[in-house]
């Protein structure tokens, strides 16, 4: 760990206008972002006496071996820059929120011309209706199930949609109600729309039309004595109303607002927020983080908000009112910068009375139970983790803790389309945004201990190239500089594990000597024993089967195995399909494309006959027969996966 004093910069050096700042470790990874109003004044705390520094910051100047800072002309530039650059390095002294998906949204696509109902995330689309967020994504779904009964819309995916109709079959929800199967003209498209639109309009919180309707045909029915149909009738009508329950008004009908209160221990924080739409809560979500930054609640619901909103840009996602439980940090830029992403107005208030601030309570509750949840299930996955890693450490006499796992596996087809995988492990937890795959070709592909090398000599080529040049920044830097992409392998493993025996360790460690990192542990789990090699050794490490290492290595080769195969048989998959259209004259991409989207696969073209063949646009009957004659024998190379 180095001294902050040996990259302590001057005083004089640091100007006194707003900006931002990083530091970075030995490796050069960005291990805090900041800002600051005044940076000499800010930065300056960081370099006093470390014993009055508090134990998370201490943990951290000690981690840093440079510090930079960028100047910039205000502060809602700093809180922009800020916002970027955490979210491209992702530090790790940083406040950082665990749940990480997008937002779960009812959508009906109503630019399609058979309109669909579906659960969407991300960024939206033109002409797609949206309602909620809801939290989680099976409440939407039990929502869904419900307003079938009623407005039987499509539901289906484009492909099982275009196989109904290819077949003039409908799918099971079809054949029990709850969908009015447009794919095989039981409903035309002018009625099937005006199904969508009903569906719609009931979201938007015009129930009462549709339920008084339901009511006056239930008693229309009993008066004629249609009694099954009376009972239908009644249940829809239930289910409707059980709908509506779910979206009970609490605030005025004109609220559109984000509801966020938090609740902490020493070592984690528990967020919840209600989303509040028309009034009606119309999902929950929430996020646990760790106190890894000794602040305050301002600077936390500060983070919070620009982690939620960030990619928002101008979107309605972001309400016209944020209800936070304390004024954050920097509360005018704050709202300055979300008023900018929404492209209107946005207030962020702490309530202070009325059922607004009942409703909050409600939401502080709500992170309480969670961080009471949290901490009982992680109680056990955690004492886990931490003793295999510790198992693991001390049974291969390492001085270094295990901070970082890196596994690699060779996947192919008897020789063919090699794909070789790489997974991470940080704290015994996967780091899904960091797994790599590796397309191997050429002489590299023979076998699996050139591929090994192949693969291994790519990742670490660059980690031996920055080690070379021992450039870490440090002072002012133009925001040019500042901007530039993070090195995306610029930190180095703990432990590089393979999957193999003595061959496979051997390679990978000359590999590793040959970039000069033979600094860097390598070991190699075989499958037949489950036996650890290490490299020269003549004999295997050999630990107890119930060895919370042993198991935690087993993992991480099985979900490198996993990721190599899942990459092989995409990249086998396309290759066979180029190899078994490319080759027929005329038939160019597009086409070829709408073949391969009409049938789903290759098998159903060469299984459709010549007649069906020409029911895709652009392929007339002497094309159909090149492409019946092409496909008439199956397609070499379809091989069984090995690993």
């Amino acid at each position: 760990m180095a001294d902050p004093r040996t990259y302590r910069p001057a005083p004089g050096e640091i100007s006194t206008s707003p900006g931002v700042y990083r530091f970075r470790d030995a490796d050069g990874r960005v291990v805090y972002v900041g800002k600051a109003k005044n940076l000499r004044a800010r930065l300056s705390t960081y370099f006093q006496d470390p014993a009055r520094l508090s134990t998370k910051t201490r943990t951290m100047v000690f981690t840093a071996a440079a510090v930079e800072w960028t100047v910039v002309a205000s502060e809602l530039e700093a809180l922009q820059l800020e916002y970027t650059w955490i979210k491209e390095y992702r530090p790790r002294f940083n406040i950082m929120y665990r749940d990480d998906k997008s937002y779960p949204y009812l959508a009906v696509t109503m630019n399609e011309q058979f309109p669909r109902v579906q659960v969407m995330r991300g960024d939206r689309r033109p002409g797609v209706k949206y309602f909620g967020p809801f939290h989680p994504a099976k409440a939407i779904r039990e929502t869904v199930d419900l307003m079938l009964r009623v407005f039987p819309v499509r539901t289906c995916s484009a492909g099982v949609f275009k196989r109904a109709r290819a077949q003039d079959r409908p799918c099971l929800l079809g054949y029990i109600g709850k969908c009015s199967a447009p794919c095989v003209g039981r409903i035309s498209p002018a009625e099937h729309r005006a199904l969508a639109q009903d569906f719609c309009d009931f979201m938007a919180g015009d129930a009462g039309r549709f339920i008084a309707g339901l009511e006056r045909a239930m008693g229309e029915a009993v008066a004629e004595l249609r009694y099954e149909d009376a009972a239908r009738l009644r249940d829809d009508i239930a289910a409707l109303r059980r709908v509506f329950e779910r979206n009970a008004v609490v605030l005025p009908e004109n609220t559109e607002a984000d509801i966020f209160a938090l609740h902490s221990d020493e070592l984690e924080t528990a967020v919840q927020v209600f989303h509040v739409r028309q009034g009606r809560i119309r999902g929950q979500r929430g996020w646990v983080m760790e106190r890894v930054e000794d602040v305050g609640e301002d600077v936390m619901v500060e983070e919070l908000l620009k982690q939620v909103y960030g990619e928002h840009a101008g979107d309605d996602r972001i309400p016209h009112e944020v209800l936070v439980p304390v004024e954050p940090a920097d509360a005018e830029a704050l709202q300055e910068w979300l008023s900018g992403l929404r492209g209107a107005r946005v207030s962020i208030r702490v309530p202070r009375r009325g059922a607004k601030q009942e409703l909050m309570d409600t939401v502080r509750e709500n992170a309480q139970m969670a961080l009471a949840l949290h901490k009982s299930r992680r109680t056990g996955d955690l004492t886990a983790r931490s003793a295999a890693l510790r198992e693991l450490q001390e049974a291969l006499e390492l001085d270094e803790p295990l901070l970082r796992i890196e596994c690699y596996d060779i996947s192919h087809s008897q020789g063919t389309n090699v794909v070789g995988s790489m997974v991470v492990v940080e704290d015994g937890l996967p780091k899904k945004r960091d797994y790599r795959r590796f397309n191997v070709t050429g002489e590299a592909a023979r076998d699996d201990t050139a591929s090994l090398r192949d693969v291994l000599r790519r990742r670490f080529a660059r980690l031996a190239a920055e080690r070379q040049d021992g450039a870490v920044l440090s002072g002012a830097v133009d925001a040019e500089e500042a901007g530039e992409t993070e090195r995306r392998f610029a930190y180095p493993p703990s432990l590089v594990v393979v999957d193999g025996g003595p061959p496979q360790v051997a390679a990978a460690a000359q590999v590793l000597e040959e970039l000069g990192l033979d600094d860097l542990p390598v070991i190699g789990l075989a499958k037949r024993l489950e036996e650890v090699w290490l490299p020269g050794d003549e004999f295997p490490l050999v630990l107890p089967r119930s060895s919370q290492g042993l198991y935690l290595l087993q993992r991480i080769r099985d979900e490198s195995h996993r990721f190599a195969i899942a990459g092989h048989r995409a990249r086998r998959s396309t290759s066979m399909t180029r190899s078994a259209l490319d080759g027929v004259p005329g038939l160019g991409p597009a086409r070829r494309q709408a073949l391969l989207t009409h049938f789903g696969s290759v098998e159903r073209i060469r299984t459709a006959g010549v007649d069906r063949l020409t029911e895709v646009a652009g392929i007339g009957p002497a094309l159909a027969q090149a492409v019946y004659d092409a496909l008439a024998e199956p397609a070499a190379g379809e091989a069984t996966v090995s690993p």
